[in-house]
């Protein structure tokens, strides 16, 4: 009984060395679909990529414009588009922006920057008219508030816009 003992011990121990072996082996041929994994790219490439909740609505999206933005878009439970970050396009020179959208799908709120300077500016809308805006000269960098009424006539108070 020792000897069988022995033998099964021993057996069982080169079996154990040659397992290791090959299997240390076969991931770094690739063969084993962990190796494949982990050589995979760390990069995917595409030109929309969408977020979908569990009913399978689209609750975000990140795309490119057509004129070349890019940008980051939030939708609500109905579909409507209610936020959005993201880049004006090259021929705009890229300024970053957020907007923020009623449930209309019209901007209520934009911040984003202008100018050669790259000022700050923040749009306040209702139903899609601006109503204020405040922000900082592109030219002066001097702030300015500029109130626009219902009817459409601007009061500046203060600044130069």
């Amino acid at each position: 009984m020792n000897k069988g003992y022995l033998v099964g011990l021993l057996s069982g121990f080169i079996g154990g060395i040659v397992g290791a072996y090959a299997l240390g082996h076969l991931e770094h041929t690739g063969i084993l679909p962990q190796a494949a994994a982990a050589t995979m790219p760390d990069v995917v490439s595409t030109s929309r990529l969408r977020l979908l909740d569990p009913t399978g609505k689209v609750r975000a999206e990140l795309a490119m414009s057509p004129d070349g933005g890019a940008g980051l878009f939030f939708f609500d439970s109905k579909g409507r588009n209610r936020m959005v970050l993201g880049l004006y396009s090259p021929a705009e020179s890229e300024y970053p922006f957020i907007v923020l959208n009623d449930t209309h799908n019209q901007a209520a709120g934009i911040f984003r920057l202008f100018g050669a300077q790259e000022t700050p500016v923040v749009v306040l809308k209702n139903r899609g008219t601006d109503r204020s805006i405040y922000g900082l000269n592109p030219s002066s960098l001097e702030p300015f508030l500029v109130n626009f009424s219902v009817d459409g006539k601007r009061t500046a108070l203060f600044g130069s816009f």
